[in-house]
């Protein structure tokens, strides 16, 4: 009888445990954690499910980062009386970021932010599709707390009688993007409109320390130079895809910014003459991308010794850097600092030279891109790969066919023996040049296992690419391999900056 009541009882309590285990049962804290992993479309899904969930949807420390683009994954709002509501209701002191499309952009919804949103400090304004502004005469206020502002240009709207507006509101922006339309732009020669005035802007944000000029097509050397007068707080500042940056203000620029540590200017106009006079020796800086760019190879032997400590070089796809450069490097240059390296597409490298630069200092590099030279294979890479421990992002290969291939088992079984702090890697190589046995299971598998830290794989498209992706999506790693026509690596992740240069 003792026995069964024993067992009767033990029944009873497995029973209230499991009932306790229902998800009817778990806390709402648990479920709230549950519900902070999930984008917001999801989260509006998850509201119709119950009463219950419905409040938890509702809790505003979900919505302290909303976009409002359905185009680029934001939600879908359809009318500025839903959004009003959202503001008031949903969203409130604990809205932080806020993505905001051109037909979302009207004086009353910046009221509301402004009014309901006091924590507010990052804000993306989206032009770049604008045939017509609607009306900002009536607008009065702006949020104040703003430390982040990207604005999307538009390429024929002119946004003066809207900036005016703000100027008053946006004096304690530390970080500022504006981003144009050169992926946008046609080959054809067009006119072109100074749709923002960058030197009224640069009066009314004196506390910049980041600057992110993106392919915009009417910025020059004079509006660097206009930020540079107004901004002496400034670290940081990119100006990638402006072809009309010469580089004459550089000088100035320098002068004035003793702060700026990287500078970024990937596919300018940069001229040798405006680069060599600047005060090298004199700067600050330890971030450089200059990739791109038809230097000369005196002016690149010329600026990399001088420069006192050089942490982080882009210097790809430019004739001009070629192994003198290297060796002048080397030799004459600091380079025991440097930790990052994009040398991509220097076709005028030998593989001798830079494998003597790795022997001698790739036990400090992080970063080490060497894509799109046919020059350079596995054999160099396995050769090397004993000194690159430190590795964190590697980029290797090249999608032009090559006449001989690529031993990729014993590529990886190399990476995996000897780069442990491995967290991103991207073979670029044509498929049909990757060459692995039936044992290639095995080698991915000691790969995985001992690369534990990896975020990030990127492989071209091809059967090899589809056996790592199953490989990986068995062990519970769904999201590791990556095509490399949706994904790129790049050694920017090893910016000091790179937080605040992320944008859209």
């Amino acid at each position: 009888m003792f026995i069964v009541q024993q067992t009767l009882s033990s029944k009873i309590v497995t029973v209230k445990s499991t009932q306790c285990r229902t998800i009817e049962k778990m806390p709402d804290k648990v479920l709230l954690k549950i519900f902070s992993y999930l984008s917001h479309k999801q989260i509006c899904s998850m509201s119709r499910v119950c009463k219950k969930w419905r409040t938890i949807a509702y809790n505003t420390s979900l919505w302290s980062s909303v976009s409002l683009r359905p185009e680029i994954s934001g939600l879908h709002v359809t009318s500025l009386e839903f959004l009003l509501s959202l503001i008031s209701v949903r969203f409130g002191p604990s809205l932080r970021y806020i993505e905001l499309p051109i037909e979302l952009i009207t004086h009353t919804v910046l009221h509301e932010l402004a009014n309901r949103c006091p924590n507010l400090t990052h804000m993306l304004l989206d032009f770049s599709t604008a045939m017509q502004l609607h009306d900002f005469s009536e607008l009065q206020a702006f949020p104040t707390k703003l430390r982040y502002l990207c604005v999307c240009l538009s390429e024929v709207i002119f946004m003066e009688g809207f900036m005016r507006k703000i100027y008053n509101f946006i004096n304690g922006l530390e970080i500022l993007h504006l981003i144009g339309t050169y992926e946008k732009v046609e080959e054809e020669e067009e006119e072109i409109y100074e749709v923002i005035n960058v030197h009224k802007l640069k009066s009314a944000t004196p506390n910049l320390r980041v600057i992110n000029l993106y392919g915009i097509n009417f910025v020059d050397d004079s509006h660097i130079d206009a930020f540079s007068s107004n901004c002496i707080q400034l670290e940081c500042l990119a100006v990638n895809y402006c072809s009309k940056v010469t580089g004459s203000t550089m000088k100035t620029l320098f002068q004035r910014s003793k702060r700026l540590r990287c500078l970024l200017m990937n596919q300018t106009n940069l001229i040798s003459e405006y680069v060599m006079q600047v005060e090298w020796e004199k700067s600050s800086v330890q971030e450089l991308d200059i990739s791109g760019n038809d230097l000369s190879t005196e002016c690149l032997i010329d600026m990399l010794v001088r420069i006192p400590t050089l942490k982080f070089l882009s210097a790809g796809q430019m004739n001009g850097f070629n192994d003198a450069v290297l060796n002048a490097f080397m030799e004459q240059g600091n380079v025991r600092h440097l930790i990052a390296l994009n040398l991509d597409y220097s076709d005028n490298l030998s593989d001798e030279c830079l494998y003597k630069f790795l022997s001698r200092y790739g036990h400090q590099l992080q970063g080490l891109s060497l894509a799109g030279m046919p020059h350079i294979t596995d054999q160099l890479w396995n050769t090397v790969l004993p000194v690159l421990n430190n590795i964190i992002i590697m980029v290797m290969g090249t999608q032009e066919r090559l006449s001989g291939n690529v031993l990729v088992d014993q590529l990886m079984d190399g990476i995996a023996t000897n780069c442990p702090r491995l967290e991103r890697l991207e073979l670029k190589w044509d498929p049909d040049n990757l060459r692995f046995s039936d044992k290639s299971q095995k080698a991915i598998d000691i790969f995985r296992v001992k690369c534990l830290k990896l975020k990030c794989l990127v492989l071209s498209d091809g059967r090899y690419y589809e056996i790592v992706k199953a490989n990986f999506e068995r062990a519970d790693r769904l999201t590791v391999v990556r095509t490399t026509t949706c994904c790129s690596v790049s050694n920017y992740y090893l910016l000091q900056n790179y937080k605040d240069l992320i944008f859209n």
